[in-house]
């Protein structure tokens, strides 16, 4: 999953939110959490899913979407 935010504050509660609902969706134990909103980038480590939450500018930058160009697009929210 390939997500951004707007700013650090918005980022940082992106990830709260989705292990916060994975975890009463699913009884998912806590994920492997990498990175810093400050850095601008987030990965949410669940095993199965990988989730990376971006910065507009670290998004643009690192292109995630062209290396997974093939990949399946389950859902885009815009």
């Amino acid at each position: 999953m390939i997500c951004s935010g707007s700013s650090e504050r918005q980022l940082t509660a992106l990830v709260d939110g989705i292990t916060e609902a994975a975890r009463k969706s699913h009884r998912l134990k806590s994920p492997r959490i990498e990175g810093h909103a400050e850095g601008g980038w987030l990965l949410i480590d669940f095993g199965s899913v990988i989730v990376h939450a971006f910065s507009e500018a670290q998004r643009r930058r690192y292109k995630l979407e062209e290396l997974w160009h093939a990949g399946k697009v389950i859902l885009r929210i815009q």
